[in-house]
């Protein structure tokens, strides 16, 4: 018998697409377990869950015991159900009680800090509110770090990959599968040299063989687009050997959705 009601919530995030632990929450869904004082409060608990979540979405592994249950518990548990626990990834709402933890991922501090404030303010004084949740690499963050100013490498004036730069793509191909069907921007850059018509199209053509190799290596080529900037966007002076080198590069961006 536990001392106090306890509602455990594992949460999978919209776009979260792996399981906590084999028994957790697929994609999109929600993992309720723990233990509640009768069956009007578990279904209260799963109907508010599949309101927010969707009747089919939502996982019933709730207990019914002899928990003492802190005044009006039931509704305060109700008011932290809302549509903003779909924010969190990988996480968990722990309701031990009047002891509440947020645990998982979101997207951004701001979002951090009103998650916990949100929930603070809807409960009484007595409740205490441990706040968990951390913020997610970003996702541009990944592919930078993925590529680490590295130069995808092509053979002279062509648009054909080296060894080195298939093997650069290979690494980059595995960051994206991280990434969780969220779109990517391709873009081809070179250097001054030459007529900016040719570089024009080079660029465009190299940027289209990185999304060709991409999408032969696993990746969804409905979530790449390609596209050539020529020698237009420098990130170094084309007056030097080292700058047109920087200069000839791919660019990875994450698309604005």
């Amino acid at each position: 018998m536990r001392h106090t009601a306890l509602l455990l919530l594992a949460l999978a995030g919209a776009a979260q697409a792996q399981a906590q632990a084999p028994a957790g929450p697929q994609p999109g869904q929600v993992l309720a377990t723990g233990t509640v004082g009768d069956e009007a409060s578990k279904a209260g608990v799963l109907a508010k869950l599949r309101e927010v979540y969707g009747a089919d979405r939502v996982v019933d592994q709730i207990s019914v015991g002899q928990v003492a249950t802190p005044a009006n518990w039931n509704a305060y548990v109700q008011k932290l159900i809302t549509p903003d626990l779909k924010q969190i990834s990988r996480g968990q709402l722990k309701i031990d009680g009047s002891t509440v933890t947020l645990r998982g991922e979101v997207a951004n501090e701001a979002q951090r800090q009103k998650l916990a404030s949100n929930v603070a303010v809807s409960l009484n004084p007595t409740y205490t509110v441990n706040n968990g949740l951390r913020v997610s690499a970003s996702d541009q963050g990944i592919l930078d770090s993925t590529l680490a100013n590295r130069i995808v490498e092509f053979e002279s004036g062509k648009a054909s990959l080296t060894p080195a730069g298939r093997a650069i793509l290979d690494e980059m191909a595995s960051a994206l599968l991280k990434l969780k069907g969220r779109k990517v921007d391709i873009i081809g850059h070179t250097d001054s040299v030459g007529l900016r018509a040719t570089n024009q199209g080079l660029s465009q053509a190299r940027a289209e063989a990185v999304k060709a190799y991409l999408a032969s290596h696993g990746i969804n080529g409905e979530l790449l687009t390609a596209s050539g900037q020529g020698p237009d966007r420098p990130v170094a002076s084309n007056d030097s050997t080292e700058g047109r080198a920087r200069n000839r590069r791919i660019e990875f961006r994450m698309a604005q959705q």
